[in-house]
């Protein structure tokens, strides 16, 4: 007898010969997709406005090659963070409390958690901006706004987590629709071929492509992406035959193609920002995400700096929410502690409301949370390398050698760019 059970989709499944639904291997792998889609809201940050947008204004498109060489090493890391949730069935921040000894493991714990509170601080500045420029809120309460918005997109995870993946994937969505109208404004389009040829134009042309470069890989969603598929190589069926290998090899290529479609829609939103400034302010930096603003209004038009303003917003409030989330996933894998997200949310709003409060310059907070976010990215991606080249940790799923010099390469040079960073802006 036929499977009488009905799909969510209403359509009548195929059938294998003793009555299993048999989903097609698009429909399975489609199943598989939207992790790296709420990862992806972190590479749109309010602070990738603020670096790209500069990066634009002073340089014309020159920095293109920059922004499509530190998506290629997003994605990389992405992938790697993906497929050990995927062969370990654990998350990063938990392999590291179960495998590393607890005086290691401790400090790991803390500096994590002071990255989530950068990225919140980062996000929530963002919004509360974005709301002043659209309504003239003022920043302390836009930025409570932010909170509560935010909020709600919290309660979609992890319980609801595919209509949180959804709604994040259409934040996006606003996003790349302000920037792609944008550029239909500006013409910005033409010539941008040869800024993918890689050139630099003195010290501080280098030093804003390290910037691009090094804030770009964001250490707590490589925490999160880890969690976000630590399910999926799950199997309910038995496992004769290599079922358990299968299903594993089949999320992992399913999560590859999640981050190309993800991150490859985030590198064009960042790309976007970039032209659309050269386009506009061709040779001088406005400063400012104000500035910026006022500026695409008086050169493009009212209509552009609304774009401009909502994509901020939904930017701010896709990514404020999965830094919190991700703070959840950190706080649960090290320390087996879990705090209700809504809790959390109000705890971490508090530097952002000082900062306000305090009457710092918001896009000068922007920058030096990104400057916190560097300094956490070696102890996500060394743990993340050795994992990933365990192959009592990931089975078949190991690291080829070649993948694990990348993945060393990728960790020193990403890091060697934060310290660079970091030694600049503290130098003066």
């Amino acid at each position: 007898m036929l499977d009488s059970r009905r799909p969510l989709n209403g359509r009548a499944p195929a059938v294998h010969a003793e009555g299993r639904a048999a989903p097609g291997r698009l429909a399975r792998l489609a199943g598989l997709c939207g992790p790296a889609f709420v990862v992806s809201v972190a590479y749109i940050d309010p602070g990738n406005f603020a670096t790209n947008m500069a990066g634009g204004a002073q340089y014309g498109t020159m920095l293109l090659w920059v922004i499509a060489l530190a998506n290629v090493l997003a994605m990389f890391v992405q992938a790697l963070s993906a497929k050990l949730g995927i062969a370990t069935g654990r998350n990063l921040p938990e392999l590291c409390r179960d495998h590393l000894p607890r005086r290691v493991s401790l400090p790991l714990w803390v500096q994590a958690e002071l990255v989530a509170a950068a990225t919140d601080l980062a996000e929530f500045i963002g919004g509360a901006i974005a709301l002043n420029l659209l309504f003239g809120v003022p920043l302390l309460p836009a930025a409570a706004i932010t909170a509560v918005v935010s909020s709600l997109l919290l309660m979609l995870a992890p319980r609801g987590r595919r209509r949180f993946e959804a709604t994040v994937a259409a934040m996006l969505g606003v996003v790349l629709a302000g920037f792609a109208y944008q550029v239909l404004l500006s013409g910005s389009l033409a010539g941008v071929a040869g800024g993918f040829v890689p050139r630099l134009a003195g010290t501080d042309s280098l030093l804003l492509a390290t910037g691009i470069v090094g804030a770009t890989v964001m250490p707590h969603v490589v925490y999160l992406h880890s969690a976000l598929t630590q399910h999926q190589g799950a199997d309910d069926g038995p496992e004769e035959g290599g079922r358990r290998q299968d299903v594993r090899r089949e999320a992992v290529r399913a999560s590859r193609m999640d981050i190309v479609v993800a991150l490859g829609t985030a590198g064009l939103v960042n790309m976007a920002m970039l032209t659309v400034a050269a386009a506009t302010f061709g040779g001088g930096d406005p400063g400012s995400l104000q500035a910026i603003h006022a500026g695409l209004g008086q050169v493009l038009g009212p209509g552009a700096a609304v774009a401009f303003a909502l994509a901020l917003l939904a930017s701010g409030l896709a990514s404020s929410s999965v830094g919190t989330y991700a703070g959840q996933v950190i706080m649960a894998g090290f320390l087996r502690r879990r705090v209700p997200l809504l809790a959390r949310r109000l705890v971490t709003i508090i530097p952002a409301m000082a900062v306000l409060a305090a009457g710092v310059d918001p896009t000068r907070a922007l920058v030096l949370s990104q400057v916190a976010l560097s300094f956490g990215i070696p102890f996500a991606l060394v743990p993340l390398v050795a994992f990933t080249g365990n192959r009592k940790l990931m089975g078949d799923l190991v690291n080829r050698r070649l993948t694990t010099v990348a993945g060393v390469v990728v960790a020193a040079v990403i890091s060697a760019l934060n310290g660079f960073l970091l030694v600049e802006v503290f130098s003066g």
